[in-house]
């Protein structure tokens, strides 16, 4: 990797957040314990669909230890969600049950097995009413409505145009047409939701809770209890990862924990079990892609068109959102003229869809670069060649290139980053060798994608940060962004560190806080290093400036001709007129009567560059910048069992601008081209039987295990965005959304068979191996 001349940035950086566990006092959620604290406990309902006739709390009320009871009457008819359109979910429900185990009532006490034992005492009067469970059933006429008042189950949809695509098809030498499905999928994380709230006095609250954006339960239990935002406290815990979804949002043990903690005088705790996690809380969508895909004879896009039906469970939630992502991103990574599309999300009575890295792209993507692979079959056309033909050039500097709605993009390095994954594959010499062994046979296949780096939304979509320079030289940094284990803080401590001019050693981090640390919208969307990234360059800047004011009254000379370095200021060509950085600091502290040194800064991305997406319409920036990937995986096909492996043979050449800790961006791109990429294409899925999870544990709902993950070699390709915070981008998302093609590639190419519903389990191999023989 080239060097930038940087101090920190660029280079190996240690994490910063095993120091904090050891200074710092934060624990995980379910860690926190607290004086005559109570447990909580939820009662679940048995149907996945059902109307709530009475619910009779006064026998667990009378059973000694019980010091709470709750239900969702007892919330005023409030109703939370994603947006102001999107409120339809209840605390706990009141009238109707919508999925499954769905929290009617909850219990506190003074220990674990009594307020399980009153959860059991507590009865409920259900009418049991017929469900929907997939969406092909919720689309029916005269179909079960999981809400009344939402015609056709529609959840979410939207229609878009752009250009004559029937003409496009029509003027196209191929037009081929494929239907993909994805699967329902679990966020895999390791830490469930768990929350422990108290009422400090009758006005004021404070939380400790696993969430990735805390300043989501921070709006969402300021309105749901009436309180000011300065009067609800949330204190982030570490968090045992994320990965979207459930993290970011509420669930009914967050506002269960609060009422029963407001009504018992008591701190409260609820921790989910795995169990809880796999069979109510939220999953990816499981979407169904039909993708029409025209080409000319030299194999470059003419037209696509795409309908996509999903699943968005019982809530809206995130599913304008992740619906709105299938279609909005079509345009990249290749260059594509025209464009069309029909995406339609049902309500049913399973548990509700949301977030989950990669999502959107991850669907389409998917469908659209397996396709590319049968279309480069088709006309008889090398699988890297024709995506070459197609990939989005890398813009000239200082210009842009827009796709057909419009986003905008400075830096594209998937041309490079296809050229450099076939090179270190060895793409043409493989793909010549014998691809039978024995029972086993071996294929490469390749897969591109994009992701975008920090969501554009509506509404507040600023990052905020503080630099506080104590009078020893020590650096504090506030920022509202959360790590949820991406490595983010010491991105972040790196970044004020280098700009300081300072040790990475010398920076704290502190964990958020709603109380003391900026308001910030969350971690979703890969927006933290973007956003809160240049947030906290801009705070460093501003506390440097007042340093630097300090340096140049000393040597009588202007402040721009003072540089700090090293942890030395001194001035630019007369390196011996200096001052060490600890001087520099008391200095300013103590010469200069009333100064407190502390720098703000805030991020202007969220409001610029080249305007907003418009959720109706399809057009606009729905990222800053957006990231490239290419990936080129091998894998091993039993002919005899259909079990499916990945070798070490893997490469993934990734854009993200300018890897600001090279080590964290690799391990992050193999967690995301392996979590939730290998996972969807050969393992993860739930099993769904009327609303019953089928396999609710980490045994049957399979995970790759870690011998099961290549050793992916990863080849940085960079472009240095001038959006991005010292030319950064996302890095991972972009992974995720190219391994499932790339799987699936491979096994056509070394079993010639096509697997277009994941994931690729062995005995849907098995099947269509068995067909393919059938067929010869």
């Amino acid at each position: 990797m080239q060097e930038e001349g940087y101090s920190i940035i660029g280079k190996p950086i240690p994490r910063v957040d095993a120091r904090l566990k050891v200074t710092g006092g934060a624990k995980f959620a379910d860690d926190i314990e607290m004086p005559d604290m109570l447990w909580g406990a939820i009662k679940r309902s048995p149907y996945p669909h059902a109307r709530i006739l009475h619910i009779d709390t006064s026998k667990a009320e009378g059973l000694r230890g019980v010091r709470a009871v709750t239900t969702g009457k007892d919330f005023g008819g409030f109703k939370w969600g994603w947006s102001r359109e999107t409120r339809d979910e209840e605390p706990l429900a009141v009238n109707k049950v919508r999925y499954l185990y769905e929290g009617v009532a909850a219990v506190a006490a003074i220990d674990e097995d009594i307020a399980e034992e009153a959860c059991e005492l507590i009865e409920v009067d259900y009418e049991p009413l017929p469900g929907v469970f997939d969406p092909f059933e919720a689309m029916k006429d005269g179909a079960p409505l999981v809400h009344e008042g939402r015609p056709g189950n529609i959840c979410v949809e939207y229609h878009w145009n752009f250009g004559d695509v029937e003409r496009a098809f029509s003027e196209s030498y191929l037009v081929r047409e494929d239907t993909f499905q994805t699967p329902r999928m679990a966020k895999g994380y390791l830490e469930p939701p768990a929350i422990v709230a108290y009422w400090p006095d009758s006005s004021h609250l404070t939380v400790h809770a696993a969430k990735g954006s805390p300043y989501f339960p921070y709006r969402i239990l300021s309105s749901c209890f009436q309180l000011p935002l300065s009067h609800v406290r949330i204190v982030q815990p570490f968090i045992g990862c994320d990965f979207g979804g459930t993290k970011n949002d509420m669930v009914s043990g967050d506002f269960s924990a609060v009422m029963l903690a407001k009504k018992s005088g008591k701190p409260v705790k609820i921790v989910y079990t795995q169990y809880d996690e796999l069979t109510t809380c939220l999953r990816r969508h499981p979407m169904w892609i039909t993708i029409k895909t025209g080409v000319a004879k030299d194999g470059r896009l003419k037209a696509i068109q795409t309908k996509v039906i999903s699943d968005g469970g019982a809530y809206t939630r995130m599913s304008p959102l992740s619906n709105y992502l299938t279609g909005i991103c079509m345009g990249l990574p290749y260059v594509l003229p025209r464009f069309k599309t029909d995406i339609c999300c049902y309500f049913t009575n399973n548990p509700s869809s949301a977030a989950m890295r990669g999502h959107g792209l991850y669907h389409t993507r998917f469908a659209s670069d397996v396709q590319m692979d049968m279309l480069a079959q088709d006309l008889g056309i090398d699988p890297a060649e024709i995506r070459l033909k197609n990939a989005i050039k890398n813009p000239d500097p200082g210009k842009m290139y827009e796709t057909f709605n419009k986003l905008t993009l400075a830096t594209c390095g998937v041309e490079e980053c296809i050229e450099k994954a076939a090179e270190a594959i060895n793409w043409e010499g493989n793909r010549k060798r014998d691809r039978v062994k024995g029972s086993k046979a071996y294929g490469i296949g390749f897969g591109c994608g994009a992701y975008l780096s920090g969501t554009k939304l509506s509404g507040h979509n600023a990052c905020a940060a503080m630099i506080r320079i104590c009078e020893d030289g020590s650096v504090n940094l506030m920022t509202g962004a959360t790590d949820v284990g991406q490595g983010s803080d010491t991105v972040m401590c790196a970044m004020a560190a280098e700009v300081l001019g300072v040790g990475l050693e010398d920076i704290d981090i502190k964990r958020v806080d709603t109380a003391h640390t900026p308001v910030d919208p969350g971690t979703y969307g890969s927006r933290v290093t973007v956003y809160a990234g240049e947030a906290t360059i801009n705070a460093a800047r501003d506390a440097k400036r007042q340093l630097l004011e300090v340096a140049a009254r000393e040597f009588g000379v202007k402040p721009e001709e003072i540089a700090i370095k090293d942890k030395k200021a001194f001035v630019e060509g007369h390196p011996e007129k200096s001052i060490p950085w600890a001087r520099l600091v008391r200095m300013a502290c103590y010469n200069t009567p009333g100064m407190v040194i502390i720098g703000r800064g805030q991020s202007s991305q969220g409001i610029s560059t080249y305007g907003l997406a418009d959720f109706s319409k399809g057009i606009g920036n729905i990222g800053t910048n957006y990231s490239f990937t290419a990936q080129a995986q091998e894998v091993e096909v039993d002919l005899e069992t259909g079990v499916v492996k990945c070798t070490d043979n893997s490469v993934i050449a990734h854009d993200c601008g300018f890897p600001l800790n090279p080590p964290a961006v690799d391990t992050q791109v193999v967690g995301g081209a392996y979590h939730p990429g290998v996972g969807a294409a050969l393992y993860c899925e739930f099993k769904m039987e009327k609303g019953l999870t089928l396999n609710p544990n980490l045994v049957d709902y399979k995970l790759p295990h870690a011998y099961e993950a290549p050793m992916t070699k990863v080849i940085h390709v960079i472009t240095h965005d001038p959006f991005g915070p010292f030319g950064a981008k996302e890095a991972s998302e972009g992974s995720t959304c190219t391994a499932a093609p790339a799987v699936i590639n491979a096994i056509h190419d070394a079993a010639g068979i096509w697997i277009k519903d994941l994931p690729a389990k062995p005995e849907k191999v098995f099947w269509a191996l068995k067909e393919k023989r059938e067929k010869k």
